[in-house]
């Protein structure tokens, strides 16, 4: 049985992230702490006045080979993995004047900080994998019965605390939370330099181990639906407007659902450069619109379906001020969040008057158009797909008109529009927009004709003189005979049909120019 509260003699820190490290090393010899080091931070410690043992002096041996070699060494493994209730261990040990290590301290190379410098050379690269410290953190986090393993500064307040309720000591809960953390951070630091190899120097895409790792945000109350336990990671390394690196002014907590609409409707807005709205519905964009200021394009995303927007997820690509705040409170009686670059004092006091509105603010939205690097991953029952983001940039010159009617300017800018809008629907997608507003949606119908018909019933009047945007092929010509019936002045798709000839010909009989992208934009 293990020892509940295992007091701490000896000490062994090896830090590359020195915050806190001086403060709490003192704390540890307040209690009597033998303190043991390595390199830089040794003369971190001394620098600061305290008394530390170098790891050449326990292990008799001088580091070596420029420091790749210095606690890789029985003394040190000997003294972490010793079961101090297994009398032959200890017998053991002693034989070879091997004295227990009670507390690790270790923190990594700091090897993703290398890889995001730019330019940086293979060999730097690969003098930041670490090799001492993870072995140092696996045999202590092995024998968490007797040993204390901290990985980062953010627990050494925790340790101490304990230490200061039990005269030095810690409990077994404490030890064992910390081996967990433990062996997620080495196992995190290895899948890191297992991508960052991969990735330069296999000639394969895709490696034949998938790892995947992430920082929890947060448990969630529940996911979709109340009996689906969730919770919320956000990937390493990720510094863009995405909703994990949103700050959350006020409201109620995230839900599983609220993250997956902020989600969508961040991508969207993040679309355009000019002044943009979107409200979406269960990941789906219910009404979007460029304008010329953010009172602009709200109200005419609004307007575009206002029955919808009711319960829905704002977000906007410029900064609210408390005119354009106070306009979104008057037009949405509820809506779940608002998500903007950031906010006005006045806005932020618009929105108290709505406690539970959850209002957040995304640093970079609108002015960093970066795309997220990574991967999409879907989860099937037994396993799991992998795919890049849809991140293509969007090029005109990859555009053909493939009718004889050429379409006008204003109609070349809808149509881009609503390429750029339909990317981001439900397939099979279909987007009727005009004047730089959606006023059609058809998402996720069993066929594209059924897509087409929900979002012309949805327009209304006001598809006459529209463009309609496809996510995929018109596979045959009932599509535009639709559009030309509602009064659809172009299309945009992808073309690549085997009806190709059957669909254009359609088009130049009704007089409608079209435009083939050459790509789609499938969303499952």
């Amino acid at each position: 049985m293990a020892e509940d509260k295992v007091k701490i003699k000896r000490a062994l820190i090896s830090v590359s992230d020195k915050t806190g490290l001086v403060d709490f090393a003192k704390k540890l010899a307040s209690y009597g702490v033998e303190l043991i080091s390595t390199g830089g931070t040794s003369k971190a410690l001394k620098d600061a006045g305290l008394s530390v043992f170098d790891i050449s002096e326990i292990t008799g041996f001088p580091e070596m080979l420029d420091g790749r070699v210095k606690t890789l060494h029985p003394v040190v493994h000997g003294g972490l993995l010793s079961l101090r209730d297994n009398p032959e261990h200890m017998e053991t040990i002693a034989k070879h004047n091997i004295k227990p290590i009670d507390l690790v301290c270790v923190n990594l190379y700091p090897f993703e900080a290398t890889i995001a410098r730019p330019g940086v050379e293979l060999h730097d690269v690969i003098e930041n994998i670490d090799i001492g410290g993870p072995s140092m953190i696996r045999s202590a986090s092995k024998n968490y019965r007797s040993v204390t393993v901290v990985v980062s500064p953010s627990r050494y307040e925790s340790i101490i605390k304990e230490m200061v309720e039990h005269t030095g000591a810690t409990t077994f809960k404490l030890r064992q939370e910390l081996a967990i953390e433990a062996f997620g951070h080495t196992a995190r630091y290895d899948a890191t330099i297992h991508e960052y190899l991969h990735n330069r120097l296999s000639e394969s895409k895709w490696p034949g181990v998938f790892t995947l790792s992430g920082i929890k945000l947060q448990e969630m109350r529940y996911g979709e639906n109340p009996h689906q336990p969730a919770a919320f990671y956000k990937d390493k390394n990720n510094n863009l407007p995405t909703i994990a690196n949103g700050i959350q002014l006020q409201g109620k907590e995230l839900s599983y659902n609220n993250i997956m609409d902020a989600d969508a409707a961040l991508a969207l807005v993040k679309e355009f450069e000019k002044p943009a709205a979107t409200i979406i519905k269960h990941t789906n964009a219910c009404g979007t619109a460029i304008g010329s200021d953010l009172i602009d394009a709200f109200t005419k995303a609004f307007d575009a379906d206002p029955l919808s927007a009711f319960g829905g997820i704002v977000a906007v690509n410029h900064p609210v001020d408390e005119k354009t705040a106070k306009v979104i409170l008057e037009k949405l009686s509820f809506f779940e969040i608002i998500l903007a670059p950031s906010y006005d004092e006045g806005a932020l006091k618009s929105f108290e008057s709505r406690k539970n509105l959850r209002v957040m603010s995304v640093a970079g939205l609108g002015t960093d158009r970066s795309r997220v690097p990574g991967y999409h991953l879907r989860r099937v029952e037994g396993g799991f797909l992998v795919q890049e983001f849809d991140t293509i940039l969007e090029d005109k010159s990859m555009h053909k008109l493939v009718t004889k009617k050429q379409p006008d300017p204003k109609l070349l800018d809808d149509m881009d529009f609503g390429w750029r809008l339909v990317k981001h629907v439900k397939s099979n997608a279909i987007v009727l927009v005009k004047n730089g507003v959606s006023i059609g949606v058809g998402a996720g119908q069993m066929n594209r004709v059924g897509s087409l018909e929900i979002a012309i019933k949805q327009a209304g009047d006001k598809a006459k003189g529209c463009v309609m945007a496809s996510d995929a092929l018109l596979p045959f010509r009932d599509s535009v005979d639709a559009c030309h019936k509602a009064g659809i002045a172009a299309i945009i798709q992808t073309g690549g049909s085997v009806r190709d000839q059957e669909v254009i010909d359609a088009a130049n009989e009704h007089g409608i120019p079209m435009i083939f992208t050459s790509y789609r934009h499938f969303k499952h």
